[in-house]
């Protein structure tokens, strides 16, 4: 089967599931790609994430922040069900940067990100990166921006924001839901985002303690419902981020197999279906990802190709 054969494949699997999206697979090491859309930009969602911890810790490579250095971090505020990490916490709490990485990174808690903002706001992300080359990923706003979208207004009516996500898109990618704008969200491309795995896993402009600490801390995520199942095996490790926001479900990351090759994946997604929970969705979005990897690195499809 062909390239462009394959590529039509995944697009017609994303579009049985009520969604369309853009994906990026690279072979990091020859620079070999395959993927669809990969320069359409997307709000990225908890994504950002990850460019928040290169700035980070491209400081304190610098001296400018001591990793050691103890935040006090506020009693969080439940918005919406199901809220990991500082947002459930009770009582004010006082953590090294250090951790604060850990929390925002590995559990995509938002309460630490935001005060990894405090110390490194938005702006500063967005000049670190401009710093680095790498280009494609806007840093506009902190976490707490996603809070406030019309689901956390809606409560248990929550589909209705999400039929609002859907259907309120313009052509240009405009939405009357900010974060959800892409000329006023954090946003990114695939290929911004696989520019930046490929800057942490083989880096040159990027500090070589940053982009060890990025990789291992990837390497820890927790939320492991997506790309996960179809990357991990005993021969191979993934490391990577998500992304969720209303009707977006993204997901970022590298799998490192012991043959020693690695190759980049960015999976990006908008759903066409109103409803919170779509593991089918996500279950796609593996399959389309993998199918991309599998072509990119033997030439054939695997048995469900």
């Amino acid at each position: 089967m062909s390239a462009t054969a394959v590529v039509r494949s995944a697009r017609d699997l994303l579009d049985e599931a009520g969604l369309h999206g853009a994906f990026l697979v690279r072979n990091l090491d020859t620079g070999e790609e395959i993927g669809f859309d990969a320069d359409t930009p997307y709000p990225s969602a908890s994504l950002v994430k990850v460019p928040l911890a290169v700035a980070v810790l491209e400081r304190v490579a610098r001296g400018e922040l001591d990793p050691a250095m103890a935040v006090d971090v506020p009693p969080g505020r439940i918005t919406t069900p199901g809220p990991t990490g500082l947002s459930r916490f009770r009582h004010p709490a006082r953590l090294a940067v250090d951790d604060l990485l850990y929390l925002s990174t590995c559990i995509s808690d938002g309460v630490a990100a935001d005060a990894l903002f405090d110390l490194t706001p938005p702006a500063a992300v967005a000049a670190e990166l401009r710093r680095l080359r790498v280009e494609g990923i806007a840093v506009r706003h902190r976490i707490s921006d996603l809070t406030e979208t019309p689901a956390e207004h809606l409560g248990p009516e929550a589909h209705l924001a999400h039929s609002l996500a859907i259907g309120a898109a313009t052509a240009g990618q405009g939405h009357p839901v900010a974060q959800l704008d892409v000329t006023r969200a954090n946003a990114g491309s695939a290929r911004a985002f696989v520019d930046l795995l490929h800057a942490l896993w083989r880096p040159s402009a990027i500090h070589e303690t940053t982009a060890a600490r990025v990789r291992a801390l990837m390497g820890d995520n927790l939320l492991r419902q997506r790309l996960a199942p179809d990357f991990t095996s005993d021969a191979s490790r993934w490391s990577s981020k998500t992304g969720t926001l209303l009707h977006l479900r993204h997901e970022v990351g590298v799998v490192d197999h012991a043959d020693g090759q690695s190759y980049a994946v960015a999976a990006l997604t908008a759903s066409r279906v109103p409803a919170v929970a779509q593991p089918g969705s996500e279950a796609t979005m593996a399959q389309v990802a993998r199918t991309l990897h599998d072509y990119l690195r033997t030439g054939t499809l695997p048995w469900w190709g």
